[in-house]
């Protein structure tokens, strides 16, 4: 907290301008440190490979100079929580060349990831199953434990429980935000069970390779 206010130490990433200018005209925009929205010109349209090895390459190193500042600005640093999508271009192929860059940087850290597991029901573009798929390997390989948020499952909770016949982006997101309140809530508040990442992992993963958690 700088000038009594409370600042997130939560570094945006993007590879086009568009998502960033309404994260910082919401609500919430006034939060972050301006520096740590790290975003492209061009997009990934919806390409793995564009995230991965074009793109997504040229931008990873100014995302990683933030984020070794934010992790400089630790006291003890447990880990990293990454939240993305698997079905694009950015969130699945430079979300996970960013896991394993700072996996190289931080090797002795926890790598938490939230991801949003695509669906065929209720998909936004064909291309999903390629990017997920190429996805999961680099989680097998470079994360400790991954959350995996299922589309699909969203949108029924949605219709069935929440009784909303048409649920925009910002529903789904709003449930999001209520499963991961409710996993982080032992790191947050004082307790004896789970209360660190590790702890969590500990007890949650039976083998390295299985960290795959239903939410």
């Amino acid at each position: 907290a700088s000038g009594n206010k409370y600042v997130p130490r939560a570094v945006l990433v993007d590879l086009e301008p568009g998502t960033m200018d309404a994260v910082r005209a919401g609500p919430f925009g006034q939060l972050f440190r301006p520096d740590n929205f790290v975003f492209g010109q061009s997009g990934a349209g919806n390409n793995w490979a564009k995230g991965h090895y074009t793109e997504g390459a040229e931008l990873v190193d100014q995302v990683l100079d933030v984020v070794r500042r934010e992790a400089e600005g630790c006291d003890c640093l447990q880990g990293f929580q990454i939240t993305h999508s698997l079905g694009g271009g950015t969130g699945a192929g430079m979300g996970t060349l960013l896991i394993s860059k700072i996996r190289e940087e931080f090797p002795d850290r926890m790598m938490a990831t939230f991801s949003v597991m695509p669906s065929p029901k209720v998909s936004d573009t064909v291309v999903e199953p390629y990017n997920a798929t190429l996805s999961v390997h680099q989680l097998v390989e470079n994360s400790d434990e991954t959350f995996c948020i299922d589309n699909e499952a969203l949108y029924d909770i949605c219709m069935r429980t929440l009784k909303l016949s048409n649920p925009s982006y910002g529903d789904l997101n709003h449930l999001v935000s209520a499963v991961m309140s409710g996993v982080t809530t032992c790191l947050r508040f004082p307790g004896q069970l789970n209360s660190d990442l590790r702890k969590l992992a500990v007890n949650m993963v039976p083998f390295p390779r299985l960290h795959f958690f239903m939410v």
